[in-house]
């Protein structure tokens, strides 16, 4: 049993420390209070390889393990998570097409994806439908009979990062809206930002998660070509954007524990260099209790997380571990950023100080790929049936 990382990932984790340092922690504040578009980070992250994270080495990305794809996106949320998501969306997209596209489809479009030349995102939730994705609306018709007829999308999506510089957009659609069950009708379609009809209207107000836009996308009449369907098959969407989000709940999770990493450092220092009452604040036992509280959850999150990670290195299905790595470490990271902003007292509520944007930052990752109760169901869900074995 060995809980550390090997040569190589120690490498690149402290590459990837010295550009977050070097890059990112010096204009995150900044940058986030006047909502400028971190395009310098952008070019960095591109230069690094990163947008190849999860594509293979044949199609010119690196391949990497999970383990270094967690260790990618805590990094980065430790110096802004808002820069993570750019990334995030990306990988979850291009691991998809990577492992459900046609080759035709491949060798389109992740060349150009790993390099960042073209970047891209995913289009799931609605507004009436976020959750439970069985339940959106956008259809896709055909036009005409036959395998080759293109396909008319019509309806809207919400909360989509990545949307102005998604090139292709992967769109979940409804191709068979009277299918039973919903899931056997539903499909993926590679929408190109050029399309007719395509356009994003609005970016959504954020108590965090800055950096990044979360937009709108409205789709009217929007032609489709076929030879745009996720793997050529229609009904099998709601299983692909599912598998995909198994690495999106690793990168979830990977993120919360930079963010908790953050705070707990952010909170270490503070204890350390805060006087009051003719000592430093380190020296209360309040204070000493509530540092410990956040090493543990910190280094649980952390554990659990590469745990998952190196699971899905195994190359077994772990929506049970994906969904208790990010249920960990999203918690933590509330825990330990409300902590850090206690430690800090009234500065801790200051936009001058860090922990209030890790406090504002935080609670996106207990919602995101999967609210923590329904993953909670999930994991009960395969514990019951056993899927998942704890022993």
């Amino acid at each position: 049993m060995d809980f550390g990382l090997n040569d190589e990932q120690r490498l690149f984790r402290q590459t990837l420390r010295e550009f977050v340092d070097r890059e990112i922690v010096p204009v995150a504040r900044e940058w986030e209070r006047e909502g400028r578009y971190p395009t310098e980070i952008v070019a960095g992250m591109r230069d690094l390889g990163l947008f190849g994270l999860v594509i293979p080495e044949e199609y010119g990305g690196l391949g990497a393990d999970n383990v270094s794809f967690a260790l990618t996106f805590e990094e980065i949320s430790r110096g802004w998570m808002g820069v993570a998501g750019i990334l995030g969306s990306h990988s979850v997209s291009s691991w998809m097409l990577a492992h459900h596209g046609t080759e035709e489809q491949k060798r389109r479009y992740l060349p150009e994806l790993a390099t960042g030349e073209r970047r891209t995102g995913i289009a799931l939730t609605e507004p009436g439908a976020g959750t439970d994705l069985q339940g959106i609306t956008t259809v896709a018709k055909r036009d005409g009979g036959g395998d080759d007829a293109d396909y008319i999308v019509n309806g809207t999506k919400m909360w989509i990062t990545n949307a102005r510089h998604a090139d292709p957009l992967p769109v979940l659609v409804k191709t068979d809206p009277a299918a039973s069950p919903a899931h056997r009708g539903m499909s993926i379609l590679l929408v190109e930002a050029s399309s007719e009809g395509f356009e994003v209207t609005a970016d959504i107000g954020k108590l965090g998660y800055k950096g990044t836009e979360s937009c709108e996308v409205v789709l009217t009449d929007v032609r489709v070509p076929a030879s745009q369907l996720l793997g050529g098959v229609e009904g099998r969407g709601l299983q692909q954007a599912l598998s995909a989000l198994e690495t999106g709940r690793i990168n979830i999770a990977a993120r919360s524990v930079g963010v908790a990493q953050r705070a707990y450092d952010e909170a270490l220092s503070y204890a350390r260099e805060r006087t009051a009452f003719g000592g430093p604040i380190g020296d209360f036992q309040a204070i000493q209790l509530r540092l410990a509280e956040m090493a543990v959850a910190l280094q649980s999150a952390r554990l659990m997380t590469y745990w998952a990670a190196s699971r899905m290195d195994e190359g077994v299905r772990m929506d049970t571990e994906s969904g208790m790595a990010k249920i960990v470490a999203s918690e933590a990271a509330l825990s330990c950023a409300m902590d850090a902003m206690r430690i800090h007292g009234g500065y801790g509520y200051s936009t001058e100080f860090e922990v209030e944007r890790l406090y504002r930052d935080a609670p996106l990752m207990s919602i995101g790929e999967g609210t923590n109760d329904v993953l909670r169901t999930v994991v009960a869900k395969s514990l019951l049936a056993g899927k998942a074995v704890i022993s």
